[in-house]
C-alpha cells in the first residue's frame, strides 16, 4: 500500500468499508434477499420461498438467460476480432489517422446506447439488409456497443508490448503472418482475454439499445428483468437479476482463469 503507517492504513480500510458497504454491497444483498422472499413489509424480508428460482429454472426465464449468454458470447467474440484487427492495423497509421480511428471506435460509447439502437433500427429496416425483427440485429447492436472497449484494451496492450520480440522473430526470417500468430498474439493473450471478459459483462447488462430492437422470439434476460419488475413482480425480478449476476460472474471467473494461465505462460 502507498500508506505506510498502521493508523493511516486502518483509516483507509475503514473509509473503504464505509463507502463500499452502502454503495455496492448492500444493494446487491438487498436484491439477493428479495429473491428469496414472498413479501417485505418490515426491515427484513418475510415469507422465505424458492418459488422464484423454481420458475426461473424452466420456461421463458431460462430461455431468456440462454439468449443473453448466446448474445453476449457472440458479440464479445465479434467485438474482440474487430477491435484487435483495428488495433493492429492502427499501428501502421500516422498519429493523426490513428486518432481518427480511435474516435470512430469510441463514437458508439460517446452517445446514449438508445441512439445506437434507433440508428440500427433505421439502418436495417429496408432491403437488402432487412434485419429488423431478427436476433442478428440484437447481436450487431451489442457488438457495436462493446467493440470500443476491446479496441482500447488491445491498443493499450500493444503500446506496452516490447517490439524486440517481433524484431527478433523477423530478423530470423519469420514472415509477418508467422510473427503475428506465433509471437504477437500469444503475448497479447492476457489482454485479449481481459477484453473479452469486459465485453461479455457489458453485453450481459445491456438494456437501452436492446429495448429498441429485440424481437419477441429473442428476449435477453435484462429485458425480462425490466418487464417483470415493471409489472410489479419485484421478487421474481430480483431472482432474475441474481441469475443474471451469477451467470456473468461464473463466465468472468472462467475467463480470469484463462487469463492467469496465459500470463503464466
Amino acid at each position: 500500500m502507498l500508506v505506510h503507517s498502521k493508523g493511516a492504513r486502518r483509516a483507509v480500510r475503514a473509509l473503504f468499508l464505509v463507502l463500499f458497504l452502502p454503495l455496492f454491497a448492500l444493494p446487491l444483498l438487498v436484491i439477493v434477499a428479495a429473491s428469496f422472499a414472498s413479501s417485505w413489509s418490515g426491515a427484513l424480508p418475510s415469507g422465505p420461498t424458492l418459488a422464484h428460482y423454481r420458475d426461473l429454472a424452466q420456461g421463458d426465464s431460462l430461455r431468456a438467460l440462454v439468449t443473453s449468454l448466446v448474445t453476449a458470447v457472440t458479440a464479445s467474440l465479434l467485438a474482440l476480432a474487430a477491435g484487435t484487427w483495428a488495433a493492429l492495423a492502427a499501428q501502421r497509421l500516422r498519429p493523426r489517422a490513428r486518432k481518427v480511428l480511435d474516435a470512430l471506435f469510441m463514437l458508439p460509447v460517446a452517445v446514449p446506447s438508445v441512439v445506437v439502437g434507433l440508428s440500427l433500427l433505421v439502418a436495417f429496416s429496408q432491403p437488402p439488409l432487412l434485419l429488423n425483427g431478427t436476433p442478428q440485429i440484437v447481436v450487431i447492436a451489442h457488438t457495436v456497443l462493446v467493440t470500443a472497449f476491446a479496441h482500447q484494451s488491445v491498443t493499450a496492450a500493444l503500446t506496452r508490448l516490447d517490439p524486440a520480440y517481433e524484431q527478433s522473430a523477423a530478423s530470423l526470417g519469420a514472415r509477418p503472418a508467422h510473427v503475428l500468430w506465433r509471437v504477437k498474439l500469444p503475448l497479447l493473450l492476457p489482454s485479449l482475454t481481459a477484453a473479452a471478459g469486459l465485453c461479455f459483462a457489458l453485453s450481459m447488462g445491456e438494456l437501452s439499445a436492446t429495448m429498441m430492437i429485440y424481437p419477441p422470439d429473442w428476449l435477453p434476460l435484462p429485458v425480462r428483468v425490466f418487464a417483470t419488475t415493471d409489472r410489479g413482480a419485484l421478487f421474481a425480478g430480483a431472482a432474475l437479476a441474481v441469475a443474471l449476476m451469477a451467470a456473468t460472474l461464473l463466465v468472468l471467473l472462467a475467463v480470469s482463469r484463462i487469463r492467469t494461465k496465459a500470463s503464466y505462460r
